[in-house]
């Protein structure tokens, strides 16, 4: 039987990967594991419900962890306003060459060829503001009992992942968006960068001790 060092290590490494899976989705669509409607049903919803079960079972047996990976996701999911107050200024600006959003929405409800709906923006934004709460998850994880201001580099890291994934390079615009000029990493970087200042103000001083 583990100890309760070990028991932790496997809890969080559980809990990684449920929060994990809504983020990496829309990469492995564009890379041709499946379409983004299809992952969605294989990947995200049951990341998702399994996030949701685990903290559940947490809370009931009094773990402290359930609480901070709630203030995590509640955290994640606010700091993706302060995202949004740098991209979409910048997506009007001609900075960036589309709605990521808009697109991803379009993708999720498998209606690419009849273009975006009133539903398929609001299912963009809400899996969007999702993938904000599971960074905040996977945050709290990682930064166990470390300051919370490792978020900051911690958002700008998410930035520069997403700028060298296959979701920028499907758009059309080579790694680190180079063939679209230097306006879209720069508000790229910016917004992940307010993305992660938001979640270290949200975040208590220690994210969660080492203790679950």
């Amino acid at each position: 039987m583990p100890d309760a060092k070990g028991r932790l290590i496997v809890i969080r490494l559980l809990f990684l990967a449920f929060a994990s899976a809504a983020p990496v989705a829309f990469p492995l669509s564009q890379m041709g594991y499946g379409t983004l409607n299809e992952l969605a049903w294989r990947l995200i919803l049951p990341g998702a419900a399994a996030l949701a079960v685990g903290v559940i079972v947490l809370q009931r047996r009094g773990r402290a962890l359930a609480a901070a990976l709630l203030r995590g996701a509640g955290a994640g999911a606010l700091a993706t306003l302060a995202l949004e107050a740098v991209r979409y200024p910048g997506f009007r600006l001609g900075f960036m060459p589309g709605n990521l959003p808009q697109l991803m929405g379009v993708l999720l409800l498998d209606r690419f060829a009849r273009g975006p709906s009133g539903w398929s923006d609001v299912t963009g934004f809400a899996y969007h503001f999702w993938m904000g709460a599971s960074f905040g998850v996977i945050f709290v994880l990682l930064a166990m009992g470390r300051s919370r201001w490792w978020a900051v580099p911690y958002g700008l890291a998410v930035g520069l992942g997403f700028l060298v994934s296959p979701v920028v390079q499907a758009l059309g615009v080579g790694i680190f968006g180079r063939d679209f000029g230097w306006h879209f990493a720069a508000t790229v970087l910016t917004a992940h960068l307010a993305f992660g200042a938001a979640l270290a103000l949200l975040l208590p001083r220690t994210p969660v001790a080492e203790r679950p």
